[in-house]
């Protein structure tokens, strides 16, 4: 892995943030890096406000959307809400119908099937609300795209509201309203909601417009903070607000089905992480294995038993989901092997009998060991379907774009992407999809590098130092987690192997500075060549393991080089 220590921030900046703020020039550089240029705009970062969010109002549609729902609920409408089966997806249901049902009893949801219907609104799902009496179907995290769809519907006098944060085609639906803030007309302020976001700003509208405390609804945050985890949506501007307030609720108050999902409360405070690495997988296992009707279920569960027992339910299905990515990893690595001469700049493996619930997974498992675009296909009915995963830099979506002639759909953006096509089509897609990314493709992008904010002594590592780093959080894309370089690192003598033997721990000194406790995930192998070493270099961010009501400060080690 390439380190790439950032270049210094300008230094008028630096020094007027360091001013006006009364802190370390270490931590006005980690602000400038994040684009924060003012007192007032640093304020905003480290004290987020449910003041600054914005007027619901101003998205395109949102008007329209909420007079449709008063409309419903005057007439005692049935209301079908409608969500995609991943965390976004359901989060973004649970939301909507548990605050829905404090004002109407008529609501019933839909998660599509995975492997029956798969992604987005589904002729299924509006014969269900046919069927069903509904004259209002509210899409979350889907639907931007749905043209055809939507006119069905409208066939069978159901009309719709779209709450989606996908890209829109040239053509938007023609339903009631289409809330996307990346529709070209939309002048909402914020571009990066997650779908349960926008689902968010529509129930924020409803309570505006009856004169709803805004903090009525702070407890459907622990909902929208897991779904801005999940979905890897940049942690600024109002997610960062969304998921600061969430974070807090799930440490406070959270929902039965979080509960559930952590059991026995070991940390003091859960973080973002806790939520990406432990709620999310559980969450997102439901549609992959089973379907995601569990997984709404658990979300909007209130009596805590039911709640455990949903959650045990979900753990099998996520035990089943390990096993399968595992299988399947193995399997995969393999025949890359056996092509590894076809192609240095994409990964495209194909198996009939993989499982479609994975593959995505797997793609992003793949990329940890062969650094580069890759795209996972299995056999789903009389079609093939492919998740993908690019690297940093590197536009899969655009890349897809180019192989369309190919496919029968697709849809994604820059980092993640699916498609479908037909069995004949694969071959020459692959060759098609392998020449557009060996031509666009920059060399850098095949090779992984971890992005260091800034050199660091050991004796800088100080209480202050952490406690100003924990008002960073909640980390994640736009406000990555501060990695550090310190160089003439030794190790004590106490550096061993743990857990299967891939990970690391060391107990490290720089100079004559206080040693520090130091993990590294995945770096074991580098052991055997540290025992020797009188000093060596290492990347770290800086944690506090805690647990057990116990908190130390520990290295969290990225890299290490001799």
């Amino acid at each position: 892995m390439r380190w790439n220590l950032l270049p210094k921030p300008n230094e008028a900046l630096v020094a007027s943030l360091t001013k006006d703020l009364g802190v370390e020039p270490l931590i006005a550089e980690l602000l400038a890096n994040r684009g924060i240029t003012a007192y007032a705009e640093a304020k905003k970062f480290f004290r987020p406000s449910l003041d600054d969010l914005h007027d619901p109002f101003l998205m395109q549609d949102m008007e329209q959307a909420v007079q449709r729902i008063e409309q419903a609920f005057q007439r005692q409408e049935n209301i079908l809400v409608f969500g995609d089966y991943d965390v976004d997806g359901t989060t973004a249901v649970a939301l909507m119908s548990s605050y829905l049902k404090t004002h109407t009893e008529n609501v019933l949801t839909y998660i599509p099937d995975r492997y029956n219907e798969g992604y987005g609104v589904s002729k299924q799902g509006i014969d269900y609300a046919d069927d069903n009496d509904c004259a209002l179907i509210i899409a979350l995290d889907c639907g931007v795209k749905s043209i055809e769809l939507v006119e069905y519907a409208s066939t069978k006098n159901i009309d719709f509201i779209i709450c989606d944060h996908h890209l829109p085609g040239l053509e938007l639906p023609q339903a009631v309203a289409v809330l996307d803030p990346k529709r070209a007309d939309c002048n909402y302020p914020y571009k990066e909601l997650c779908g349960c976001g926008v689902g968010f700003k529509l129930i924020q509208a409803i309570a505006q417009k009856r004169n709803q405390p805004l903090q009525d609804l702070v407890p459907y945050l622990d909902l929208v903070a897991t779904a801005i985890g999940a979905d890897i949506v940049p942690i600024n501007g109002e997610n960062r607000i969304l998921a600061y307030y969430g974070l807090q609720i799930i440490n406070s108050e959270p929902r039965m089905g979080i509960k559930a999902i952590f059991g026995e409360k070991k940390k003091t405070y859960y973080d973002i992480a806790d939520v990406v690495f432990t709620v999310a997988p559980r969450i997102n296992a439901a549609g992959r294995i089973k379907h995601g009707d569990y997984a709404v279920a658990l979300l909007t569960q209130t009596d805590f038993i039911e709640a455990k027992k949903l959650a045990k339910e979900i753990e099998l299905f996520n035990a089943d989901r390990r096993e399968f990515d595992k299988n399947i990893t193995e399997e995969a690595l393999q025949q890359i092997i056996d092509n590894q001469e076809e192609n240095t700049h994409a990964t495209v493996v194909y198996s009939e009998t993989w499982h479609k619930g994975v593959i995505g997974i797997v793609a992003s498992r793949l990329i940890e060991t062969y650094y580069r675009p890759t795209l996972v296909f299995t056999k789903s009915g009389d079609y093939l379907a492919a998740s993908g995963r690019s690297v940093p830099g590197f536009n899969l979506y655009q890349a897809l774009h180019e192989c369309k002639d190919f496919m029968i759909q697709f849809g994604g953006h820059e980092a993640a992407a699916g498609l479908t096509l037909l069995p004949e089509n694969y071959l020459a897609f692959k060759k098609r999809f392998e020449q557009v990314v060996a031509q666009q493709i920059q060399p850098h992008q095949l090779e992984p590098e971890i992005n260091v904010e800034n050199t660091l002594e050991f004796h800088q590592i100080t209480p202050k130092l952490i406690r100003i780093l924990k008002q960073f959080a909640p980390y994640g894309p736009q406000n990555p987690t501060p990695i550090f370089l310190t160089k003439n690192v030794r190790d004590t003598g106490f550096g061993k192997c743990i857990g299967d033997g891939s990970h690391l721990h060391l107990f490290l000194k720089n100079h004559d500075s206080q040693g520090f406790s130091a993990i590294g995930f995945h770096l074991g192998d580098h052991l055997s060549k540290l025992k020797n070493q009188t000093s060596f270099s290492v990347v770290y961010s800086i944690d506090e393991n805690d647990w057990n009501g116990k908190s130390t400060v520990q290295l969290r080690l990225r890299g290490v080089k001799v």
